[in-house]
């Protein structure tokens, strides 16, 4: 998949996939852990009539990371000067996992530009705690960290991820997938590879983690961040789509998105984990075509 690269007017290169043309955009954004690449089972059953972006956020895959982010919005306001800069009036935009938070984030600051919004599998609106973990690796509940350095030593959550990137440890980080994301299918030999090459890129994890914990779009503190209520900016139709084997995201998180937005369609995949991009990727692609048509 090759990709191309553009400047953003905050100075940040960004690298992207591009495919089809025409005025119907679509935007997509990918999770943590992961880049751009991760949609090519999408790439390979759009038409050509929609003209599709995936790009690498800042400090994953080929972008860069010049300024670390302090929270989603900075990766909302980097689509939005993508967009700028590409010459993209308005577009579905796409948020899978962490990037349904981004997305959420980017719907209630840049509502004009967004035509219709999709969350798949996506993050709370109110955050994706890390809480601290006690002398057996067991989650405490209401525990949180108090900085940044804290958490990335996490010995469940976070550290497994830096030392695999630290040490070049494919086979770790596939491990770590098989037991997480791909629960019910996985990618073919080749696209695995290809995936975990471009993840082994990511130079922003902490930060990332961090950021998603802190998320708070909703009205109540939650733990990490007093909520600013802009879930309720939100007027884009939202299609949530969640796989029923899911182990990363469990389905709570997506219902608190659904009863959040009001003009909302919410969709279950049964036999699907955190990727329905591999799971189920020709129901996947239909779903969005009919929602997005």
């Amino acid at each position: 998949m090759e990709k191309k690269y553009v400047t953003l007017n905050n100075g940040e290169k960004y690298a992207y996939i591009e495919q089809g043309k025409g005025n119907d955009y679509l935007i997509l954004v990918h999770g943590n852990v992961s880049s751009s690449v991760y949609y090519k089972p999408l790439f390979e059953r759009l038409p050509e009539d929609i003209h599709v972006f995936a790009m690498d956020l800042r400090g994953f895959g080929d972008s860069s990371y010049d300024e670390p982010i302090d929270s989603l919005k900075d990766f909302a306001d980097d689509i939005y000067l993508f967009m700028e800069k590409l010459d993209i009036p308005k577009a579905h935009i796409l948020g899978w996992s962490l990037g349904g938070g981004v997305v959420m984030e980017f719907a209630a600051k840049y509502p004009s530009k967004v035509d219709h919004l999709i969350l798949m599998n996506s993050a709370s609106h109110k955050g994706y705690p890390v809480f601290k973990k006690d002398e057996n690796n067991q989650m405490i509940p209401g525990k949180v960290y108090e900085s940044k350095e804290d958490m990335a030593k996490d010995p469940v959550q976070v550290l497994p991820l830096l030392m695999a990137y630290q040490n070049k440890n494919t086979g770790l980080l596939k491990q770590i997938y098989n037991m997480t994301i791909y629960t019910v299918n996985q990618p073919s030999e080749e696209d695995y590879d290809l995936y975990i090459e471009d993840t082994m890129k990511q130079r922003n994890l902490v930060d990332v983690d961090w950021a998603l914990a802190s998320l708070n779009m909703g009205k109540d503190h939650n733990l990490y961040s007093a909520g600013d209520d802009t879930i309720s900016d939100i007027k884009a139709e939202t299609l949530h789509i969640w796989g029923t084997h899911d182990l990363t995201v469990p389905e709570q998180m997506v219902q608190t998105n659904v009863d959040a937005i009001p003009n909302s369609t919410y969709v279950k995949l049964n036999q699907c984990g955190h990727s329905p991009l591999v799971d189920k990727p020709d129901e996947l692609t239909k779903i969005i075509l009919d929602f997005i048509k």
